[in-house]
């Protein structure tokens, strides 16, 4: 049985009756929803219309229809509607408009499906979809689009300013923007983001103008957080996701970069200010604020710079002017409290770079290259590789002026390290570190043999193996010569018939680890030839290959005085020593006389008798008794010598002892090694 010719009249008559039911349900007139037999009966109409054998088949007129009908209602309904109402009340018509098209989209595509299915794709001629919204699109979207943005924008402006808006409507227009554009997002950006980003750039710009004379620099960064803040918040709220970082971008540029020199310059309350009073917050907000900028943080780096620079100048400053006001006394003690403020002004700005500034790499530039200006300034004539390893020196010798737990240590000396990485001469300050090295453990002035190995550990990871290598043979040549002395004195035990006639402790030092050293051909006295004659027996059953040098200028006696009061142990040098014993055999001795008898330079004598007949301990009596030494002096034993102390075991220091570097007097970075 053939099926029934339907004739297109006939057809879309049938057609425009469902259609306009559609239409009266989206108006909301009283109408039923479409039941699934009327969905059929449309569905099978346009089916039946479509597969007629020509001239019957209406596929293409009836696709020209289902446009047509959207066109003639948007003509009669939708635009008039929209045209007669404004503002707000206009965007809620379009809102309304807008869903409703999609409605009626989704309704006449499923009647007229059958044409998606094979008439379109064999001509490949917009889909149904696209078609329905592409009616909107011309028909409506372009006339409106530039009245509804401009209502928006109107709108964000009056939320700024702290009016309560309906951002539920705003959502639905932009949307609108969004979703004409079928999948990009060109109607978006050009109708309206680009226009909405111009809005917002000259309304910051205004605010901004009246904020930077009104507010202080703190008080600007709050507003201008609160305002990027705000703005994000309407991205998620209303705006699409893809205008955040442009929007950022906008209000950044005008409150932030248009008036960047201005406001971090700004007298009593920009950068300096900031940092000058720690108002830690108010530069973190900073940081915040201007590290997503371009460059923008490069202002904020330099005054940063500027600021660490002076700190640290002003604190060299007030050391020099300290130690010149009390030119002889304590000037030691000023340069330990220099290095204690520098390592405090270290700490308190590392916090800011680790905690304000986030840890960038611009901040500790910076940071390095203001520590790098003062931490290379003398005080006094000391260079600072000096001052630093005094200041090791006096943590960690016996006596040191600064009293520290364990910790305190470990924690100063990995600070002095860092500082050591500021000092543009490095060799020098091991130089120096050696002569004192040398001092703690050959006159067994070290507090602590474990600090002496934790700060090797730490110059060697800062400065590499060959800094600390020689450091690190004298700490092992002390370990050895422990050894070796305990060597000895089993040697002693063992053979009864050596015997050095007195108690000798010898430390053998590697020559190539050690600071120089002048070693003189002191003529020794009988007893000391004795001792170095038995020890050179019990080396050499060790070695054949090492010479041994003797180094008298380093080694100390504790020798017995007689004097009438009472007798005196005293602690002396070697020198000292081989001096004082000669007036075992003599009751009077001439400077000629001493100088021929030990073999010594007339420096070094000089030096020597001074210690012995000028200075606190007058173990010697000159004739005659002046403050200075000449050639004509003579010299005897002061027999009547008591020390008011009771129970002393007096060192007279060594004035050869005392420091192996002096600078030279015409050349201040040239330095001369003394014995």
């Amino acid at each position: 049985m053939e099926r029934k010719i339907i004739e297109l009249d006939q057809g879309w008559d049938y057609m425009q009756k469902g259609i306009t039911k559609l239409k009266r349900i989206l108006e909301g007139l009283p109408e039923a929803q479409f039941n699934s037999e009327e969905y059929m009966m449309l569905y099978t109409t346009i089916y039946n219309m479509c597969t007629q054998k020509p001239p019957y088949d209406y596929s293409q007129q009836l696709y020209d229809k289902y446009k047509e009908a959207f066109e003639e209602y948007i003509t009669s309904t939708v635009m008039p509607s929209l045209r007669e109402k404004h503002d707000e009340f206009m965007l809620r018509e379009l809102v309304q408009r807008w869903s409703n098209h999609k409605v009626m989209v989704r309704w006449l595509s499923r009647f007229f499906h059958y044409l998606d299915r094979y008439f379109i794709a064999r001509r490949s001629l917009p889909a149904l979809n696209e078609v329905g919204l592409s009616c909107f699109r011309d028909l409506v979207y372009r006339e409106v689009n530039a009245n509804a943005r401009v209502a928006v924008i109107g709108l964000i402006d009056k939320e700024r300013e702290g009016e309560q808006i309906d951002r539920a409507l705003l959502k639905n227009v932009i949307d609108i923007f969004v979703e004409i554009g079928m999948g990009q997002m060109d109607a978006y950006e050009a109708d309206f983001e680009a226009h909405m980003l111009n809005d917002t750039g000259e309304y910051y710009s205004r605010k901004a103008s009246n904020w930077i004379l009104e507010d202080s620099c703190p008080d600007y960064m709050l507003k201008a957080e609160e305002c990027l803040r705000r703005e994000r918040d309407r991205v998620s709220h209303y705006l699409h996701s893809s205008s955040e970082q442009k929007l950022v971008e906008k209000v950044q540029n005008e409150l932030l970069v248009v008036y960047a020199t201005q406001l971090l310059d700004k007298e009593h309350s920009g950068c300096r200010a900031l940092l000058r009073d720690d108002k830690v917050e108010d530069l973190s907000r900073i940081y915040r604020l201007y590290h997503k900028i371009p460059k923008g943080l490069d202002p904020v780096a330099a005054v940063f710079k500027q600021h660490v620079t002076a700190e640290g100048t002003a604190l060299v400053q007030a050391a020099e002017d300290a130690t010149s006001n009390q030119a002889s006394s304590g000037s030691g003690a000023q340069e330990q409290v220099l290095v204690r403020k520098i390592i405090e002004l270290h700490d308190k700005y590392m916090a800011y770079v680790n905690d304000c500034f986030i840890n960038h790499s611009l901040f500790h530039k910076a940071l390095k290259e203001a520590f790098e200006v003062f931490c290379n300034k003398a005080v006094s004539g000391s260079s600072s590789a000096e001052l630093l390893a005094g200041f090791c020196d006096n943590i960690l010798k016996k006596g040191g002026s600064e009293k520290l737990s364990d910790e305190a240590i470990e924690e100063t000396l990995e600070k002095v390290v860092k500082l050591l990485a500021y000092i543009s001469d490095k060799d020098l300050f091991a130089e120096f570190y050696r002569k004192k090295l040398a001092r703690r453990l050959l006159f067994d002035r070290s507090a602590n043999e474990d600090h002496e190995k934790s700060i090797l550990t730490k110059l060697k990871q800062q400065c590499g193996g060959q800094f600390t290598s020689k450091m690190e043979g004298m700490v092992t040549d002390l370990t050895v010569a422990r050894d070796n002395q305990v060597n000895f004195e089993e040697y002693l035990n063992n053979n009864e018939n050596v015997s050095p006639g007195m108690d000798l402790t010898v430390t053998v030092l590697t020559t190539g680890y050690w600071p120089s050293y002048k070693s003189f051909d002191l003529n020794l006295p009988e007893e000391m030839v004795r001792c170095v004659e038995v020890f050179k027996a019990f080396y050499e059953t060790k070695t054949k290959h090492r010479k041994l040098t003797w180094i008298y200028s380093l080694g100390t006696c504790n020798i017995n005085g007689k004097f009438e009061p009472k007798p005196i142990e005293l602690v002396v040098s070697t020198y000292q020593a081989a001096l004082l014993l000669l007036f075992n055999t003599a009751e009077r001795l001439s400077y000629s006389e001493i100088l021929t008898q030990l073999n010594l330079t007339h420096d070094d004598l000089v030096r020597l008798l001074h210690s012995l007949s000028c200075a606190k301990y007058k173990i010697l009596i000159k004739e005659p008794a002046t403050k200075t030494i000449s050639p004509n002096d003579n010299f005897e034993f002061n027999s009547k010598f008591t020390d008011r102390l009771r129970r002393i075991k007096k060192r007279i220091e060594d004035l050869i002892t005392r420091d192996y570097l002096e600078r030279d007097k015409e050349n201040p970075n040239m330095f001369k090694y003394l014995a």
